[in-house]
């Protein structure tokens, strides 16, 4: 048998085995597929130092809005200026957008002022979560509340628990406690590799906020 005819024949058997291999693994997903039958909304947490979990956050939201869902959005930090979201979605019919007030900033700290936003901010969640014409919900940075103490963590978990079937949640922040990272149905965790800033590149309009 000629090389030509033995190359021939390599390419067959392993085109055949990658087939196969690609068959076992399509059997799989689909046992998967028809073994996920539950319909209800679901809670997301995005966590971690990288960038782009708000990013992540709200592009679900554009999601949801091409399906004609209601959405809502609190932002629990206070920038030095309105962002692209804000000003993107803050007119949209479908969405409700609530920026935290005078409170908690990256660039100041009244522990005081920003346990006051903090609240008055969760009252309003809490009034989102529990309206059922709002589809999905989005929590943008609540973990730092957690972390400085400014809220429970078990209210959280408990107006998660009882909001209306249907509705789905994101939430995020660098980190979380445990207590919600062990309620929530997905959780991902978007790690830092390499970020322009640490090269001296500055942040700018429509990357950073």
């Amino acid at each position: 048998m000629s090389d030509s005819s033995n190359t021939s024949a390599q390419k067959a058997e392993q085109a055949a085995k990658n087939e196969a291999r690609l068959l076992k693994k399509k059997a799989v997903v689909d046992q998967r597929i028809a073994a996920a039958t539950e319909e209800r909304g679901v809670t997301i947490l995005l966590t971690g130092t990288g960038k782009g979990k708000s990013s992540s956050a709200f592009g679900t939201m554009a999601r949801a809005l091409g399906h004609g869902q209601s959405c809502a959005v609190i932002q629990f930090i206070k920038g030095r200026k309105a962002t692209g979201e804000q000003l993107f979605f803050g007119e949209h019919p479908k969405v409700e957008f609530h920026v935290m007030g005078h409170g908690f900033t990256w660039e100041t700290r009244d522990p005081v002022l920003e346990q006051k936003a903090a609240e008055q901010a969760w009252e309003l969640a809490k009034k989102v979560l529990a309206n059922p014409d709002i589809d999905f919900v989005l929590l943008d940075e609540i973990t730092y509340m957690y972390k400085y103490g400014y809220l429970n963590e078990a209210d959280l978990v408990a107006a998660l628990a009882s909001r209306p079937a249907h509705q789905n949640v994101m939430m995020t922040g660098r980190t979380a406690p445990r207590v919600l990272l062990d309620s929530v149905d997905t959780h991902s965790k978007v790690n830092n590799e390499r970020h322009a800033f640490a090269n001296g590149v500055k942040a700018q309009a429509g990357i950073e906020w």
